[in-house]
């Protein structure tokens, strides 16, 4: 059973690895659904971990329908990280129909070149057919599908995660993730016979600013300051021992 951490930093990385986590998905800003990291970022981390690190390719938060200079920096992005070494990259892209965009993804599956793994992410659950959808991941080489089963969580799409994996029949990775949980976890892998899960594992991390200004916001106004998600070795220890 693998265990793919998503987190958003080096100490995340480590924790996760420490915590005896297989793989990591590293992004930066979760809060909009994960954007590409900088590559000060992904050096760093595969500097720091021996793990699989699978590098999220999303040039801002919103829809799946890119831009030709969108599809530009994301293509320069797995360049880099094929030339840093990390194990994969993480993208989606979808035509204004809901479909699959064939052609842009193809694009991106080619400059990945022999090297790199490939993760269709979360852009799926939002597809306007996913059985067509999966076949059409199978045909570009796609290596797995990042779903919640086209639902808002794993545990109310576990359905049609099932359904996936049967539809797949080993052509293609399903990895399930959104709404994971150490309480959880063994009945999602149990329901739905997938080998691998994708989960963060945070907890909250209370700044030691002494001094604060609680009048001032640098990110969404209302989020906290003060504090922040951080990876925790633990909690991934929990994750493993549930399943």
């Amino acid at each position: 059973m693998t265990f793919e951490v998503c987190l958003q930093s080096v100490d995340d990385a480590v924790a996760a690895q420490a915590g005896g986590a297989q793989r990591v998905e590293l992004c930066a800003a979760l809060v909009e659904g994960g954007i590409t990291p900088s590559l000060g970022t992904i050096r760093a981390c595969r500097d720091a971990v021996d793990i699989d690190i699978m590098v999220m390719i999303r040039p801002r938060g919103g829809d799946f329908f890119y831009t030709d200079w969108e599809l530009d920096v994301m293509e320069k992005d797995i360049a880099e990280c094929r030339k840093i070494g990390v194990a994969g990259v993480v993208f989606g892209m979808l035509e204004k129909d809901g479909q699959v965009a064939r052609t842009q993804v193809q694009r991106m599956v080619e400059a990945t070149g022999p090297d790199l793994s490939v993760t269709f992410h979360r852009a799926f659950d939002v597809s306007a057919a996913p059985f067509a959808a999966l076949e059409t991941l199978i045909e570009l080489g796609v290596s797995r599908v990042l779903t919640s089963g086209q639902a808002g969580t794993v545990p109310e799409g576990k359905e049609m995660i099932r359904q996936l994996v049967d539809r797949a029949t080993g052509r293609i990775g399903i990895l399930p993730g959104c709404g994971i949980t150490p309480e959880n976890v063994a009945e999602i892998v149990a329901y739905t016979g997938v080998s691998e899960f994708h989960a963060p594992a945070f907890t909250t991390l209370e700044s030691p600013m002494t001094h604060r200004n609680p009048a001032v916001y640098m990110g969404i106004p209302g989020l906290p300051e003060y504090e922040r998600k951080t990876t925790s070795e633990a909690k991934v220890r929990r994750f493993l021992e549930a399943v």
